[in-house]
């Protein structure tokens, strides 16, 4: 009874969002349903399994983060507008392969993918024009960036105090998670133990000076998309998790100061069950290591929160309608695993960059799971299924098979296990060997990928998509060169050589002079350059 009662105070305490809770039909619905003696977990209530909040989706529903980006900077202001306008709750930020590469693009590496398959950001005038017209101060960002994370969070800072709203007021979170570039997204740029520098200085200056924001989303996503079971998704990502933390501890942090602001990034793929199975074990095996492994004291510090997006990698080119039928399941399941944020893919993401129209149905495939289904009344609608309980079981128990795997790689340390997982190649021949066995599956007919292998009638007619020309290139180049030729230079030659000095010795946080080359309107490419002159670049081992 212990664990319902103390559900009954933190419920009683919790604003709603409304003053009843019933079906279409009229059927008053509890706010959670369990054993009748009171038994069992609860949501709000350590290890968290049912959510970390006791009234979950009754209070407020997730966040839906529609994630945007290409073109150029203007062209991607314009998409925010929209997704605001149609009820989006804050932004995400996709920036195109030169800008997660940490090249400029007027690199000869960029050629041909400016603007592309996210939006460009070369300097801070970049960053100036993207979030034209938006107060930064009331609505919550993400930025998927990792490499050059710090020079992007840098850039945002320099925006928002410049149009008057100070850093301390800024609310979102940065990806900023270096190790899962390594083991699957390969946009890496400095090796991992330099690359893990530049996370704890961006987990320090935040911690210190931006209270509101989330430093790390550490994210199974693409871990996913690249090809990994489930269970390899999950226990990938929080050893990545764990990792952070033993480096945060390292660098001299206290866990329960910066344990509460990490954030987490899961797919939702189409196994319906297995999903939310995933999601809810994640909460649990989190509270339990930050408790038990790590120390935490606070209870803050054993809440995983996590956002989600369904999974771009199970979208098909062929009947791209259908997609709408999968993200909506996807979605679904986000929902019921509990997510605090939520992005669903656009139908036309196979074929090319989203068109307005499919990223409104996209949206609107969340308001329909938020506002007409009634999931949301009930905290974890589906506890105590034999079948959720069991998969919740099964996705821990393969999650703690990795873990001491890596433990036992870094004696006693995640994240020298990491370090060697990487090194070692082990991570990416896990999830190749991974995405090999499923592609076998569908290319064998042992995987029904409706319109793909069976139910192929009917891919006839013209697709309507958004195209990406090479005007957007010339007009993001032309952009470049009028800021070079602004711009003091001898300012950005001073500020530049500060970030390399700041690089060369680990006392110093890289932040600050960071953020003082960007003010000068260095580049992305000449601060990563800067950078490079200490920490090298890193060259994957080869996976056999």
């Amino acid at each position: 009874m212990a664990a319902r009662d103390e559900w009954g105070r933190l419920y009683e305490s919790a604003p709603m969002r409304k003053e009843t809770f019933e079906t279409m039909s009229g059927v008053p619905v509890e706010p959670v349903y369990g054993p009748e003696d009171g038994s069992g977990e609860y949501p709000g209530v350590y290890p968290y399994t049912r959510g970390i909040h006791a009234s979950m989706y009754r209070s407020r529903l997730w966040t839906m983060r529609m994630f945007a980006g290409f073109g150029t900077a203007e062209d991607t202001n314009d998409r925010f507008k929209q997704i605001l306008a149609n009820g989006g709750g804050g932004l995400s930020t996709a920036f195109d392969l030169p800008t997660l590469m940490g090249r400029d693009s007027d690199d000869d590496f960029s050629l041909g993918e400016v603007g592309k398959a996210g939006v460009a950001v070369d300097t801070l005038a970049d960053m100036e024009d993207l979030y034209a017209d938006i107060d930064l101060g009331a609505v919550s960002t993400s930025m998927t960036i990792n490499s050059p994370a710090s020079i992007l969070l840098a850039m945002y800072v320099a925006v928002a105090e410049k149009n008057g709203t100070p850093r301390v007021a800024l609310a979102g979170t940065l990806q900023n998670d270096i190790l899962k570039e390594y083991q699957a997204q390969k946009e890496f740029i400095f090796p991992p133990r330099p690359s893990m520098r530049l996370v704890t200085d961006l987990v320090q200056f935040t911690s210190a000076e931006m209270p509101k924001w989330n430093p790390i989303s550490i994210s199974g996503y693409h871990i996913r998309e690249a090809g990994s079971t489930a269970a390899e998704e999950l226990a990938f990502t929080l050893a990545n998790g764990f990792a952070y933390v033993e480096a945060a501890v390292a660098a001299g942090l206290d866990v329960d100061e910066f344990a509460p602001r990490l954030s987490f990034f899961f797919n939702s793929h189409i196994d319906f069950f297995e999903e939310i199975g995933k999601l809810r074990a994640a909460r649990r095996i989190w509270a339990r290591w930050m408790k038990d492994r790590f120390g935490a004291k606070s209870e803050r510090s054993w809440k995983l929160r996590f956002h989600t997006q369904t999974a771009g990698v199970s979208l098909t080119a062929q009947q791209p309608e259908n997609n709408i039928a999968r993200v909506a399941i996807q979605a679904l399941a986000g929902a019921l695993g509990g997510t605090q944020s939520l992005h669903t893919d656009s139908y036309d993401e196979a074929l090319a960059l989203p068109t307005e129209k499919a990223a409104r149905i996209a949206l609107r495939t969340q308001q329909i799971v938020a506002y007409e289904t009634g999931v949301v009344d009930v905290a974890d609608p589906l506890g105590g299924s034999h079948f959720v309980e069991a998969m919740t079981d099964e996705m821990e128990r393969q999650a703690e098979e990795i873990f001491a795997k890596l433990d036992e790689f870094g004696n006693g340390s995640i994240l020298e296990g990491c370090y060697r997982g990487i090194d070692d190649a082990w991570f990416q021949g896990r999830i190749a060997d991974s995405a090999y066995t499923f592609e076998r599956k569908i290319n064998s007919g042992d995987r029904i990928v409706v319109g793909v292998n069976q139910f192929t009638d009917g891919d006839e007619g013209e697709k309507n998509i958004l195209y990406i020309g090479p005007e957007v290139e010339e007009r993001q180049l032309k952009r470049l060169a009028n800021v070079k030729h602004d711009r003091n230079d001898s300012a950005v030659i001073d500020t530049l050589a500060a970030v390399t000095a700041a690089a060369a010795d680990p006392s110093i946080n890289t932040m600050p002079v960071i953020l003082d080359a960007v003010r000068a309107y260095a580049t992305v490419g000449e601060i990563v350059a800067a950078l490079e002159v200490h920490f090298g670049r890193w060259d994957e081992p080869i996976s056999l």
